[in-house]
């Protein structure tokens, strides 16, 4: 019979117990941003026949469980996925792993998904392993509004954008416009024969851009949409986008490290970020995070 210390400490590696038995626990791969190699994967398959039952699973955040692993071959099995490049974790009051779209490949793909994901998970999952925070903490990286992986029901969840500028000297006014009607949010009029977009229904998907045969929606920027503190789970809360859309992954990266960082600070033990940002209030969360405060006290926080 297996003690609790035993369970919780496998656990930490991503080794989840299974219930329909006495020894066995699930064991968790991680893909670092949604994809395996086929040598990969072989590697995951043949370690399921060696040390499991010779089945796996693919869980919702992205990583693959190798089943009903007994407890005496975790560590085997550990050491010989590391052979091959391949960890297991993903589990405890810590980021967790990222959940990637396959944005980068899709043909509504905005940005480069798989890129962006890959950074993250080495930044955060790997680089903050050992800090320990008030409660989970999950990333997404969605590429475009379509919100395929639910980006705003994570704690952080990037979303692809494609921001249109518009050269109204271009537009003709025209009686049917061919912008107006590839526009899957109706943000697009035309008013006293010129084209206008209402910023506030709009997405940013990019449908509009290259529609105009007379090129006033040639020109947009890329930019990154990122929103903070959603759950989804027992209790659910979408998350809040922050003002600014910002226009590189460096700027990206350099938010979330300071999101985890206020969560970090001003969590309490227990307290999912969302509860976090209610209690403090948005606007003060959002004035904290376009600072430098957080940055100036990185080692006083993440000491605590």
């Amino acid at each position: 019979m297996l003690t609790n210390e035993q369970i919780t400490k496998v656990k930490g590696l991503g080794c989840l117990r299974d219930k329909t038995t006495e020894d066995c626990f699930n064991v968790r791969t991680l893909t670092v941003n949604g994809k395996l190699k086929a040598e990969q994967l072989n590697v995951i398959i043949d370690a399921a026949k060696k040390f499991g039952n010779g089945e796996i699973a693919f869980t919702t955040r992205l990583t693959v469980e190798i089943q009903k692993v007994p407890y005496d071959n975790i560590e085997p099995l550990r050491a010989y996925l590391n052979e091959f490049g391949i960890e297991t974790g993903g589990t405890g009051p810590k980021v967790r792993p990222v959940v990637s779209c396959k944005g980068t490949t899709c043909v509504f793909g905005l940005i480069d998904t798989f890129k962006l994901s890959e950074q993250i998970h080495y930044q955060f999952y790997k680089g903050y392993h050992d800090i320990k925070l008030p409660h989970k903490f999950k990333i997404a990286v969605g590429g475009c509004p379509n919100n395929c992986v639910k980006p705003d029901l994570n704690d952080v969840g990037v979303i692809g954008q494609k921001v249109p500028k518009i050269d109204l000297e271009k537009c003709k006014g025209c009686k049917v416009c061919v912008v107006e009607k590839a526009c899957p949010m109706k943000a697009i009029s035309v008013i006293d024969n010129k084209v206008s977009l209402n910023t506030d229904i709009c997405n940013n998907c990019g449908r509009c851009i290259t529609k105009c045969p007379f090129k006033a929606f040639e020109q947009f920027t890329t930019g990154y949409r990122v929103f903070v503190g959603g759950r989804w789970g027992k209790k659910y809360n979408r998350g809040i986008p922050l003002t600014k859309i910002f226009n590189s992954e460096q700027e990206v990266l350099n938010i979330i490290e300071k999101i985890i960082l206020v969560y970090k600070d001003l969590g309490i033990q227990g307290e999912r970020l969302s509860e976090t940002i209610e209690r403090i209030g948005f606007n003060k969360v959002e004035s904290i995070l376009y600072s430098n405060e957080l940055i100036e006290r990185k080692d006083e926080i993440l000491k605590k």
